[in-house]
């Protein structure tokens, strides 16, 4: 069932409701009464974002006694200062962040039912602006939860568009580059024609999720579910249920999903699960491969109506949190709970081949790679020791450990471009961008563009002839440099840029940018 309706704002919040200073009530009572009408009475979200602490333990920002206290600027959100008194909303705060007590679900007659088209979305043949399709660049502002559509020729804001609640993941563009999709830590998922430059509509696919994945003939979007225990496969055309995946492993142990990943000459989305020592491979394709393991393989449904998606469970020796493809997507670097070491998996045999030396818990969704010497190498920085690890990508082995001035979070580089760009995300440096030469491996140069402030994640234009570097505060800018010179040479004021992302970049899987 398609509910149709107009909307301009990415979500509502709390109810404002009279609640004498004078009146004792518990936590429960209160939300009931003041929260429950936006936020739902569950505490899942409604109109208004999701209240329980998978949501709200990972948002940056202002604590949550002093948003319920004084509200929230760019949203609806209303101060209960003069209604709630400051015990009250201290205890509210504590028992928003406190577990729910029951496992929540959400299934596909409740996906469905939480779809939400357009009826003012009027398709056109052809773009209703003049710049390159391919050199598109969306910036992702979580200040206040939009995303501007910029230019990546002249860098004109084309566009300036709300989101849901929490952006979390990148966005994804269809093969064609014509059409993007968002998703919220809260599991909305959101389908924007950049084209038109207007809403589609908007879906919600999971209670909390982690990141969303395209395939490769851009007919299904994959959304990684840590509540419930799911992968919803969404058809993109209009956003309806495809499959829902309970996630349980070879033992019948539920488990969250860290994030989901395109594998594009596999026609098949990988899955790092968080709960269990397994690789899911997950084939969308008519001719899925039969590679002879089928222990691995699980097929639902009668014979003459096999499943559309046959998943294959891959053990591994540990549990895998963070993944990286080579260019061939036949191996998998993951890195270990641990966050000191990692492992090499070959998709192919469904086995270890390797082990890395990665010692700072290495963020390798932000690994890239590039030609060196005779060989290619891959480099990763890490969350929590001031180092980017570069591996040789033929022999798993470890080339040169680079010294940063502190964790970082973010690399990106170009294939035109002879530098890699690093920030310095956590701790006292995090207003340093370093310059990696990519063949010396040395940081060949220093950026300090916003004293005092985060300055983090680079994205190139379609050609490599500029780099974008965000300062990651509310009243921050995406800052435009020239990518050879490495001098600034614009600036585009915006309210806490995160990510950006270019079409190109994205749709050809540039070896310089995350896939």
């Amino acid at each position: 069932m398609t509910r149709n309706t107009s909307f301009s704002k990415p979500f509502l919040a709390l109810a404002l409701a009279t609640l004498p200073f004078s009146v004792a009530a518990d936590p429960a009572t209160v939300y009931a009464e003041n929260c429950a009408d936006c936020h739902g009475a569950q505490r899942l979200g409604a109109i208004g974002p999701a209240l329980i602490p998978e949501t709200l333990k990972r948002m940056r920002g202002p604590n949550l006694a002093d948003v319920i206290l004084n509200g929230r600027v760019a949203s609806q959100m209303p101060a209960f200062a003069e209604t709630l008194t400051p015990e009250a909303v201290e205890e509210l705060a504590a028992y928003l962040k406190a577990p729910l007590d029951f496992t929540p679900t959400w299934t596909e007659t409740d996906i469905a039912a939480s779809r939400e088209l357009r009826d003012d979305y009027t398709p056109v043949t052809a773009p209703v602006w003049a710049s390159d399709p391919m050199n598109i660049t969306l910036a992702v502002e979580t200040g206040d939860h939009h995303v501007s559509v910029l230019d990546g020729d002249t860098f004109a804001v084309l566009d300036r568009f709300p989101t849901p609640f929490a952006v979390h993941g990148g966005p994804k563009f269809d093969p064609t580059g014509r059409f993007v999709f968002i998703m919220s830590r809260d599991g909305w998922v959101q389908k924007y024609d950049l084209y038109a430059l207007q809403e589609v509509g908007r879906v919600r696919a999971g209670l909390n999720s982690r990141n969303i994945a395209m395939s490769a003939d851009g007919q299904f979007l994959a959304v990684a579910n840590y509540l419930p225990n799911t992968l919803t496969i969404l058809n993109t055309a209009d956003l309806s249920v495809a499959a829902v995946r309970e996630v349980k492993g070879k033992d019948g142990t539920p488990s969250r999903v860290s994030a989901v990943y395109q594998a594009p000459p596999r026609e098949s989305f990988v899955l790092a699960l968080k709960d269990v020592p397994e690789i899911w491979e997950v084939f969308y394709g008519p001719n899925p491969p039969q590679m002879g393991f089928a222990h691995d393989w699980r097929i639902e449904g009668p014979v003459n109506n096999p499943d559309p998606f046959p998943i294959r469970k891959i053990t591994t020796p540990d549990f895998l949190d963070d993944f990286f493809f080579d260019q061939s997507y036949e191996y998998v670097m993951g890195a270990a709970r641990d966050g000191k070491s990692g492992q090499v998996i070959d998709l192919v045999i469904g086995h270890k081949i390797a082990d890395l030396d990665l010692p700072g818990m290495p963020h390798l969704g932000s690994g890239i790679t590039w030609a060196w010497g005779d060989t290619t190498v891959m480099a990763t920085p890490h969350l929590q020791d001031g180092v980017v690890s570069v591996i040789d990508m033929e022999t798993w082995k470890t080339v040169k450990t680079i010294q940063t001035e502190g964790p970082g979070f973010f690399m990106r580089s170009h294939e035109n471009s002879p530098y890699v760009w690093v920030d310095v995300f956590f701790g006292e440096n995090k207003d340093a961008m370093h310059i990696i030469d990519k063949q010396s491996l040395e940081i060949v140069r220093t950026l300090r563009p916003a004293p005092g402030k985060t300055v983090a994640h680079v994205e190139f234009t379609k050609d490599g002839s500029h780099a974008l570097v965000s300062v990651w505060e509310d009243d921050g800018a995406v800052l435009i440099y020239d990518a050879q010179t490495l001098e600034q040479v614009g600036s585009l004021p915006m309210r806490k840029p995160s990510g950006k992302y270019n079409v190109w970049n994205k749709i050809t899987f540039s070896e310089g940018t995350s896939h």
